[in-house]
């Protein structure tokens, strides 16, 4: 009988897709590579001959044990018991140094994971993820502006990076197999802040704003949201469509209208 999964752990054996997660970093002989969630090792093994240095932070503490005793004798590689989203990303760096991220984010906190590294993104702290999630996650993320899969998750993460879907896996591609297929994203980091004239805090907390309720338009959620009729016309950009819900309007509308909104912040 198979071994049931700890901690909703379902452990990548497909060698081939292993090595194209692997290749998917680029060159990272120069480079320290952050793995989040190594399992039994399977990427762990075809990273560390070819990196600078390897942190690997996993939160099983019977994998952490088997990770220290199978890679005891490289020196370059160092497991960390710890749980990711309490990892402060920028004191693994070396200097000022961007790091390389790579894993297999557990389904249940994927969002979670991903908005801790665009949190180090902004602070400059990372140039490329390549992680592995839920197809259907995925498709939001790489959704673009105008279609029903765009969110606050596509929103969030094409302002961090530019997104490349790599491909997808059955789930008899893991053991044990999950109930979903789970595709492989880059991320290439390249924070759009400064570009669109916006200040990242207060963004950030305005597209949640305006993604608060689906179905409401843009307009609506912005009421909700504490903004006045008189505000919000005043504001409106030409680009943007009256009765426009947020899913439709891309990145670089929103932004002008948030600076529209705001002028004191610019």
């Amino acid at each position: 009988m198979a071994k049931k999964p700890k901690l909703g752990q379902n452990f990548l054996v497909d060698e081939n897709a292993s090595l194209r997660i692997a290749e998917s970093l680029g060159d990272i002989s120069q480079r320290t590579v952050v793995e989040i969630g190594p399992g039994h090792g399977a990427i762990t093994a075809l990273l560390a001959p070819k990196c600078a240095r390897l942190h690997c932070i996993e939160f099983d503490p019977v994998l952490v044990r088997e990770l220290t005793f199978k890679f005891r004798e490289q020196s370059h590689v160092t497991i960390h018991h710890a749980d990711i989203l309490e990892t402060d990303l920028l004191a693994l760096r070396e200097g000022d140094e961007t790091l390389d991220v790579v894993g297999n984010l557990p389904y249940y906190i994927t969002s979670d994971i991903l908005l801790h590294l665009y949190t180090a993104a902004r602070a400059g702290a990372l140039r490329r993820a390549v992680v592995m999630m839920q197809r259907e996650v995925a498709d939001r993320i790489a959704a673009p502006a105008g279609v029903s899969d765009y969110g606050p998750l596509s929103a969030f993460t094409q302002m961090h990076a530019s997104v490349v879907n790599l491909f997808t896996l059955p789930p008899s591609a893991f053991n044990p197999p999950p109930e979903v297929f789970s595709t492989v994203l880059r991320l290439d980091f390249a924070p759009r802040f400064d570009e669109l004239q916006v200040e990242a805090e207060g963004f950030n907390k305005f597209l949640r704003c305006t993604f608060a309720q689906k179905r409401k338009t843009l307009s609506n959620n912005l009421r909700v949201a504490g903004y006045s009729a008189q505000q919000l016309a005043e504001a409106w950009p030409a680009s943007i469509a009256p009765q426009a819900r947020s899913e439709a309007v891309p990145l670089e509308a929103m932004a002008e209208f948030y600076r529209n909104l705001h002028p004191m912040l610019q």
